[in-house]
């Protein structure tokens, strides 16, 4: 699946259900990338890379590649697009624009996200979460603050004091409000969320 959910920005979808070598033989991969997918132990991480690919073949053509930085965010080879990847149990997306900074983050919705939230969530943050829809609540604020985290190219930012998520009631599908506030960085941002299945996914294009 792909769209544009706003002005020259394309989102992606995949949903892995190939296996290996199908999804191997649906890229022409160089030497190099050869080389990185080999290096992956874990039968699903090789899977998530390939996906990747795959995806960004459909999306932009294949003949455009991947490349990360120190931070590991991600870059295309001939800077033709802004690119943000996210991958979480089977699901693979991309959001990609040729105009704007982009940020975008998924995650499989279990019940270990709980544990955690203090750990990202201010004490504001955690007052406003919704007790009927707790874990939701809290995915859409972990995939908000990761979609900044990369949106601003991962560069000291602590999550739980230099990411603030505005309060927002959660929905299937809505808009919300944050900023990223260091000493090097004062941005305000409107971000995109929606809930496919059991996936929370948020994204941004600024």
């Amino acid at each position: 699946m792909k769209k544009y959910v706003q002005d020259d920005c394309l989102l992606g979808l995949w949903k892995i259900t190939e296996d290996f070598f199908t999804l191997y033989d649906m890229l022409d991969l160089n030497s190099d990338e050869i080389r990185t997918l080999n290096s992956f132990k874990s039968y699903s991480r090789k899977l998530e890379w390939l996906s990747v690919r795959v995806l960004l073949t459909e999306m932009v053509g294949p003949d455009i590649k991947i490349y990360y930085n120190g931070n590991r965010k991600p870059f295309l080879t001939d800077k033709s697009f802004h690119i943000s990847i996210s991958h979480s149990n089977r699901l693979t997306s991309i959001i990609v624009s040729r105009k704007h900074r982009v940020g975008l983050d998924l995650e499989y919705v279990s019940s270990k996200i709980a544990s955690l939230a203090g750990k990202f969530l201010t004490a504001p943050e955690e007052e406003a979460i919704s007790s009927r829809f707790r874990r939701y609540h809290i995915y859409i604020y972990w995939c908000a603050k990761e979609t900044l985290y990369k949106i601003c190219d991962k560069h000291n930012i602590n999550f739980r004091e230099d990411i603030i998520i505005d309060p927002f009631i959660p929905e299937k599908r809505g808009t919300l409000t944050g900023k990223v506030h260091t000493d090097a960085i004062k941005e305000d941002f409107v971000l995109h969320y929606f809930k496919y299945q059991n996936y929370t996914i948020v994204w941004c294009c600024k």
